[in-house]
């Protein structure tokens, strides 16, 4: 039954692209609006500083070429292929964006999966590309060292931060370092999410957004906030990019502690979401119950547990954390899927940013993608991309 529910949001998925695409131009969908119409920007919009303020620009084009990907190995229908190769021509000249660590976020999901769909060594270079200038943002202190989010590398401000989105960025890092037979690439992700580890975690394994770190010494000056509810709380989605981060980190690197983190992260998560499955948009806003959900979250966690129970050594925990990460799966598609004909999105009840009353109560792109990525991981693994192998195997 769950196969046909997957297999069924994954058909609903492309037919919607199909429709989509021919109302785009060169744009990109983000967030929908309460009409149900995609909100778009074109994939030029870099981030950068404006008037003492941080614009994240584009950072989700490279989303809605997976998707097309995706919908290209459900269906067979090359023209999903020719619409994804004809949109990373437009995603392309990212690969040098020197100001964000979002590049991850732009070509892991488009040009790595490309590659590994078709093998063609295009894909292959324009993602390492990207990788380097992801690499380029490790900032070294004595404590250790950490890829900084946000900004130009001259500009002190964008130095001294760093964000818990980045470890979700981390697999354009650790794809690279297989693909381009350099290891610098892996260890810098590594360093990061050991930094962060330290820096990013409280002592309950919740997690700040962002913290500002003294560069001379590596300390963390304070832990804050762009899209949580406060500085000290704790941020649903925020949590799940963590999850999903040290789930590819102990991939990458074959260590079980950044699995075990994993793990001890994910149960404060669920403690957290309650038996719906999909959290308020913070765990600590004040006016839940009356707060609203984000579907996105629970959609990257039941991503990143079919990878944790393909990677775990032991076949009790395996088991445990697939059957999680499906029951969510049901849960999204049975409550949560936009079947309306003029709802554009595939997720209802994601939110891009409450602080900023921005995408709330809305489809969000990125909570569509890991969605469709958590589908394929369920019902055609290794398609999207290798599944991952059992750590000590």
């Amino acid at each position: 039954m769950t196969d046909r529910l997957f297999l069924d949001a994954l058909d609903l998925c492309a037919r919607k692209l199909l429709e989509d695409e021919p109302t785009l131009g060169v744009s990109f969908p983000y967030i929908t609006l309460p009409s149900g119409a995609w909100a778009t920007m074109p994939a030029s919009v870099s981030a950068g500083y404006h008037d003492g303020s941080w614009s994240h620009g584009n950072w989700f084009c490279g989303f809605w070429v997976g998707l097309l990907l995706i919908a290209y190995l459900r269906t067979g229908n090359e023209k999903y292929l020719q619409l994804a190769d004809q949109r990373l021509l437009l995603v392309a000249p990212r690969a040098g964006d020197g100001n964000t660590h979002d590049i991850g976020f732009i070509f892991y999901p488009s040009a790595i999966a490309a590659h590994h769909i078709t093998g063609n060594k295009r894909y292959g270079d324009l993602a390492l590309r990207a990788a380097n200038q992801l690499r380029r943002r490790l900032i070294m202190t004595p404590k250790g060292s950490y890829i900084s989010s946000w900004g130009p590398l001259d500009d002190e401000r964008g130095r001294r931060s760093s964000a818990i989105d980045t470890m979700a960025n981390l697999p354009l890092l650790y794809w690279a370092g297989v693909y381009g037979s350099d290891a610098s690439f892996i260890l810098a992700g590594e360093a990061h999410a050991s930094m962060t580890r330290s820096a990013f975690i409280r002592p309950d394994y919740s997690t700040y957004h962002a913290v500002e770190y003294d560069v001379a010494t590596g300390g963390r000056r304070r832990g804050f906030t762009f899209q949580g509810s406060a500085d000290e709380s704790c941020w649903a989605r925020g949590q799940a990019w963590a999850i999903y981060g040290y789930v590819r980190t102990a991939e990458a690197t074959g260590k079980r502690e950044y699995l075990e983190l994993a793990e001890t992260l994910a149960d404060y998560y669920f403690r957290r979401a309650g038996p719906d499955l999909v959290p308020f948009w913070d765990f600590d806003d004040p006016a839940i119950p009356d707060a609203p959900r984000d579907s996105s979250a629970s959609a990257i966690v039941a991503s990143a547990l079919l990878d944790l129970a393909a990677l775990h050594p032991d076949d009790q925990r395996s088991t445990k954390w697939r059957r999680q990460a499906f029951d969510m799966l049901a849960v999204l598609c049975q409550r949560y899927l936009a079947t309306e004909p003029w709802h554009r999105g595939l997720l209802r009840e994601g939110c891009y940013s409450k602080p900023h009353n921005e995408g709330v109560a809305s489809a969000v792109m990125f909570g569509d993608f890991f969605f469709a990525e958590a589908l394929c991981g369920a019902v055609m693994p290794g398609r999207l991309r290798a599944t991952p192998r059992r750590l000590g195997s």
